[in-house]
């Protein structure tokens, strides 16, 4: 299959599209220091991201804001350090100030020329509405954890994705998934069949930061290292 042969994109935006390691370090720094633990952005980033998903597995009808609170207290037990309500909540409703990164508003906005977009996200609504003024494009669908009571990498997301995409008449085998993480996009995605594409945003970078370890093996069918690089080559493809 080559890029130009597909007729719509499924995203993950949480680490693909939006940065979300620099929206939680924005958050679990400055509080870390306050509570004079000494500990680099990355290692907060490998504690915090085993609780998000252990939380998310335990509490799929949980709205994402209830998900962070509660896997903020869980790092700060972990680390010996009290968390307050307050400092929980806002951390749960900081979403919506979290960035996008430099190239995903361009990126998109030249893919939607060849594809429709759709958006598979471990999100609620309306933190996704704050994420989305900032990418710039207007997606085709919108699938997220609260609409299914889910997170992935729960396989239901994922048949919940073809599903979506069966009603949109995209045939089989015309969806191709794009997203950072291994552990909750490539791993499932790859089970059910659908080819993939790594946007490996920590190229260069140790461990996995915020995104647990996947835990085995998994081969995307194309990677590339920013939605910037994956942009030019369907430009590239399609000129050809």
């Amino acid at each position: 299959m080559r890029l130009v042969d597909f007729e719509a994109l499924s995203f993950d935006c949480y680490g693909t599209l939006i940065d979300w390691e620099a929206g939680i370090s924005a958050v679990l720094d400055p509080w870390a220091k306050q509570s004079g633990l000494k500990l680099s952005s990355e290692q907060l980033l490998l504690t915090y991201s085993g609780h998000e998903a252990a939380v998310e597995a335990e509490h799929g009808r949980w709205l994402y804001p209830q998900v962070l609170a509660e896997a903020m207290r869980r790092t700060g037990v972990e680390l010996g350090v009290a968390v307050s309500d307050q400092e929980a909540e806002e951390f749960g409703g900081s979403v919506g100030q979290w960035p996008a990164f430099a190239d995903s508003m361009a990126a998109l906005q030249g893919l939607a020329g060849h594809y429709r977009l759709i958006i598979l996200s471990n999100i609620d609504r309306a933190s996704f509405a704050a994420s989305n003024e900032k990418l710039g494009v207007i997606f085709d669908a919108i699938i997220t954890a609260e609409d299914l009571g889910s997170y992935k990498p729960n396989p239901r997301n994922f048949t919940a994705l073809i599903e979506r995409a069966e009603e949109m008449e995209i045939p089989p085998g015309k969806l191709l998934h794009v997203a950072q993480s291994l552990f909750h996009d490539h791993v499932p995605a790859k089970e059910i069949g659908l080819l993939t594409v790594w946007i490996n945003r920590r190229h260069g970078k140790p461990g996995w930061g915020a995104t647990p370890d996947p835990g085995g093996t998994v081969t995307p069918d194309w990677e590339f290292t920013s939605m910037a690089a994956f942009a030019e080559a369907v430009r590239v493809a399609a000129a050809r």
